[in-house]
C-alpha cells in the first residue's frame, strides 16, 4: 500500500513513525513533512492546506491511502475531494468536521441529544457576547467559534477579563471569532480521550493529559500543546466505559442522525468534573503532542486499524496497549506563543535520541546545510518511555537537557500531576 501522510508537525512524525513500521506499507509520503519525518517517509513539497496539490502528488504517486493529520485541510473538505477522486482518506468529511470547526455547533449538538457539557450561548456579535457574560458573570470562558490552532480560548477569571477577550479575540485570530461562544466553566481535571469511529461503531484508544498552557504551573496563555503523558491515571477502566457510554457513542449515533456521519479519530476533550466527565470540545483528529505519546505506547499495527475506520469494519477490530507509559516535552522557540525568530540551529538531537527509551518527534523544523534548524513555535516533541511516567518524565528531561538549543524552552513540570500515581 502507497500511504500519504499531509502535514508537517510532530502528530504527522508521530503518524509516519508509527506507518513506517507496517508490512502493509509499501511506500510511505509525507506532504510537505518536516527534518525529522524525512528519514522516514518521502517529503512532498506540497502545503496541507493545498488541496489541488495533494490531489495532484496522490496521482503522481499512485497514493493508494491518505492520512489526513491537521485539522484545518479536514474542515476545509480534503477528504470528500480525495474520496471524489477516487483516493481512499482516513479523516472525517467537511460536514463531520464541523465537530471541531465549529464550538457552536458542537455545543448546538450536545445540547440536541443530551450529551453532558457546560452551559454556554452563540454570540455573532460583542454587544450579545457581552450582555451574556453581565448575565452569568464569571469565571467564564470566551471561545472563538472557528479553527484557531488552540490560541482561541480565554479562560475569564473576572468580568472585565471576559469582556476584554471579547475585544481581543478577532484582533488575535481573525475571521475564527466572527462567532463568539460563551462558555460556563467546568471545574475538574481534565483529559483527552480518543476513539477510532467508522461512522457506526466506535474504538477507544489511550487516554492522555496535556499541558495547554505555556507557563509552569499552568500558567499563562493557550498553546497548541506543550507535553502531554499517557496513560492518564484518572482515567480507569470504569471511567473508560462510562465515557464512552455517555459521550462518544452517543456523539457518534448524533452525527449520523444528523446526516453527518463521523468517521476518523474523535477526541474529546473532557472536564472530569464532580457530576461525571463532561464535554469540553471536540476534536477530529490526532492530537498534538498527545499523539507522541500515543504511538509508542500503541503495539498493534495502526495502518489496518485507520483502513478498517475507513471501511466502515471498526467493528471487527481489537488494539493492544503497552503497560509502559509515555511522556512528551514540547521544545518551543523562546517567545512562542507570541512572535518569535525562526532559523536557529539545534544541536545534541543524536545524542538525545540514543538515550534509553527515548523518541525525538520533529514538529517545526527545517534542514539547512545539514543542519537542523527551527522552523516554527512548537519545535520538538521530546519523548519518552518508562515503567511508570514518574520514569518517563526523567528520561524524557535527561533528552531536554542534552539538546543544545540556547532559542528554545520547555515547561519543567510536565506530567506534575500524574507522578506518584503511575
Amino acid at each position: 500500500m502507497r500511504v500519504l501522510v499531509v502535514g508537517s508537525g510532530g502528530r504527522e512524525h508521530a503518524l509516519c513513525w508509527s506507518l513506517a513500521a507496517s508490512p502493509l506499507a509499501d511506500s510511505l509520503f509525507c506532504a510537505p513533512g518536516n527534518a525529522g519525518i524525512a528519514n522516514l517517509a518521502e517529503c512532498v513539497a506540497v502545503a496541507a492546506g493545498d488541496i489541488p496539490g495533494l490531489l495532484a502528488a496522490c496521482r503522481e504517486r499512485a497514493v493508494d491511502f491518505v492520512v489526513v493529520g491537521p485539522e484545518a485541510p479536514l474542515v476545509a473538505g480534503l477528504v470528500d475531494r480525495l474520496e471524489d477522486a477516487g483516493i481512499k482518506a482516513f479523516g472525517p468529511t467537511a460536514a463531520a468536521a464541523a465537530l471541531e470547526g465549529s464550538k457552536g455547533f458542537a455545543n448546538d449538538l450536545c445540547a440536541k441529544y443530551g450529551i453532558p457539557t457546560g452551559a454556554y450561548a452563540r454570540c455573532r456579535d460583542a454587544a450579545a457576547a457581552k450582555a451574556y457574560i453581565r448575565e452569568r458573570g464569571a469565571p467564564i470562558v470566551v471561545k472563538a467559534d472557528g479553527l484557531a490552532a488552540g490560541k482561541g480560548v480565554v479562560v475569564a477569571e473576572s468580568v472585565d477579563e471576559a469582556l476584554a477577550a471579547v475585544d481581543a479575540l478577532p484582533a488575535s485570530v481573525g475571521d475564527a471569532a466572527s462567532e463568539l461562544v460563551i462558555e460556563e466553566r467546568l471545574v475538574g481535571e481534565e483529559v483527552s480521550f480518543f476513539a477510532l469511529v467508522d461512522g457506526a461503531t466506535a474504538l477507544p484508544l489511550a487516554a492522555a493529559q496535556d499541558h495547554k498552557q505555556v507557563g509552569e504551573g499552568d500558567t499563562g496563555p493557550n498553546t497548541g500543546g506543550m507535553g502531554a503523558y499517557s496513560p492518564a491515571p484518572a482515567v480507569d477502566a470504569a471511567l473508560a466505559d462510562d465515557i464512552m457510554a455517555r459521550i462518544v457513542r452517543p456523539t457518534v449515533a448524533a452525527m449520523a442522525a444528523e446526516g453527518r456521519p463521523f468517521k476518523g479519530v474523535l477526541y474529546c476533550g473532557l472536564m472530569l468534573t464532580d457530576d461525571g466527565p463532561k464535554l469540553l470540545e471536540y476534536n477530529v483528529r490526532f492530537g498534538d503532542p498527545e499523539a507522541q505519546v500515543m504511538a509508542p505506547r500503541l503495539m498493534s499495527d495502526l495502518l489496518p486499524a485507520l483502513v478498517a475506520a475507513r471501511d466502515g469494519v471498526l467493528d471487527k477490530f481489537h488494539l493492544r496497549w503497552r503497560d509502559e507509559a509515555a511522556l512528551c516535552v514540547v521544545m518551543a522557540t523562546k517567545g512562542y506563543p507570541g512572535p518569535y525568530d525562526t532559523g536557529s540551529v539545534i544541536g545534541g538531537l543524536t545524542e538525545a535520541g540514543k538515550l534509553p527509551g527515548v523518541t525525538i518527534f520533529h514538529a517545526g523544523t527545517r534542514l539547512v546545510d545539514g543542519r537542523i534548524t527551527a522552523a516554527g513555535g512548537r519545535v520538538l516533541g521530546v519523548t519518552a518511555t518508562g515503567a511508570t511516567i514518574a520514569e518517563a518524565q526523567a528520561r524524557a528531561y535527561a533528552a531536554v537537557d542534552t539538546i543544545d538549543w540556547p532559542a528554545g524552552f520547555c515547561r519543567r513540570d510536565i506530567g506534575w500531576r500524574a507522578v506518584g500515581q503511575s
